[in-house]
């Protein structure tokens, strides 16, 4: 179930993701990758080619999966190319609502979502982005309205109980 709301009572990935990000290129050394992530203390980076089109992702998992890998067969470092995550499933658009936002985040094991214009990446949300827009939209809402409350309620018709 899907309600629709004005612009004013909704959000859209647009509005709330980050544009700053740390990236990494395929060609990277894979362990310098992984010092690039505790450098800057993320978990993880999107990789880009030259161009700004987004090819994956680096990240804890995947730098883990990378240095089991290099210990196990004693060879030496590695492309991030090699190691990063290139699921579908985790690319949104700037058009994405908020509550989609949430449901992915609730059903994927995924910390960051890639925000993508055509193949080029654009941004990036967490899911401390999306919490953040939530209150954000808790703080516009009428809460005597209960607009607040029908919106976030679809969440919970969309499944049973999703915070199992």
């Amino acid at each position: 179930m899907k309600l629709n709301f004005t612009p004013e009572q909704s959000m859209v990935a647009g509005e709330f993701m980050a544009t700053r990000l740390v990236t990494l290129n395929p060609e990277d050394d894979a362990l310098e990758a992984v010092r690039k992530l505790l450098h800057h203390k993320i978990s993880g980076a999107p990789v880009t080619d030259a161009n700004g089109t987004y090819l994956g992702v680096f990240s804890e998992k995947t730098s883990m999966r990378f240095l089991v890998d290099a210990t196990y067969s004693q060879l030496p470092s590695n492309q991030v190319s090699a190691f990063m995550d290139t699921e579908l499933d985790r690319i949104i658009s700037e058009s994405t609502d908020l509550l989609d936002c949430m449901q992915i985040f609730l059903t994927t094991p995924y910390r960051r979502l890639p925000v993508l214009r055509e193949d080029k990446l654009v941004g990036q949300i967490s899911r401390r982005d999306v919490l953040n827009a939530a209150m954000k939209l808790i703080d516009q809402t009428d809460h005597r309205s209960g607009k607040f409350v029908m919106y976030f309620s679809a969440l919970l018709n969309l499944h049973e109980s999703p915070v199992e």
